[in-house]
């Protein structure tokens, strides 16, 4: 798998992508599709999240675990669809809570590119996954790759915000320094956690922070 992604996290995660588990994911991946298997998102999208937000200019991470497994769906940024998708019952819920949090009217749509582009890491801890299939390549060694991105995040940067929403999110707090950065842990905001992420109110706890840190706020109200 030839890696294009943004020159900031190439030079960042240039030893990851020597690493012999990387290779692994590689060929893995070369694999499944010469099997005739179908994987989300498209090869361009694998590596969308770095490279619509670059390593400097990242604020806030927002995990989820794996891609959308339906067509259309996945599109290399966590909880986003594509425009024209049906938006998923995790990102309708995110978007109660925005109206609730910061009163941002609901958008018809899904996609998050918006938030992206303003520095919100939309990070996957899989970045690929078979079409029908959770968490199917969980185990292929994306996590490896991403507890690496979470490191040199914390590591590398300061100030940062970390959503960290549902017990698999909430794990990798243990890869981020609190001394330097602010962790928001929350409920998944899925139906099954049964409203439970309600009123966290994730969205104006991270303004607050980066405003006292003089960084310019994230407009998170989608159009």
């Amino acid at each position: 798998m030839s890696v294009k992604i943004e020159d900031s996290w190439k030079e960042v995660l240039k030893d990851e992508f020597e690493q012999p588990y990387f290779q692994a994911i590689s060929s893995f991946l070369r694999k499944e599709l010469a099997a005739g298997k179908t994987i989300y998102p498209p090869g361009p999208l694998i590596f969308n999240a770095f490279n619509t937000t670059p390593f400097e200019k990242v604020k806030v991470v927002i995990l989820g675990q794996d891609p959308y497994i339906k067509p259309g769906e996945a599109m290399g940024l966590s909880f986003s669809v594509p425009k024209g998708v049906r938006v998923p019952p995790s990102l309708q819920n995110i978007y109660k809570e925005l109206e609730a949090d910061l009163a941002c009217p609901v958008p018809g749509h899904g996609d998050l590119t918006k938030w992206a582009e303003q520095g919100v890491f939309l990070l996957n801890a899989a970045l690929t996954v078979e079409r029908g299939s959770s968490n199917s390549h969980a185990k292929i060694g994306w996590h490896t790759f991403t507890d690496a991105v979470i490191r040199k995040l914390s590591e590398g940067r300061e100030g940062l915000v970390f959503m960290l929403w549902g017990n698999f999110a909430k794990q990798k707090s243990a890869l981020i320094d609190p001394f330097k950065h602010l962790i928001l842990e929350a409920a998944h905001p899925s139906p099954l956690a049964g409203g439970a992420y309600n009123g966290s109110r994730h969205f104006s706890k991270a303004n607050e922070f980066l405003a006292m840190r003089g960084k310019a706020t994230i407009d998170w109200c989608i159009q």
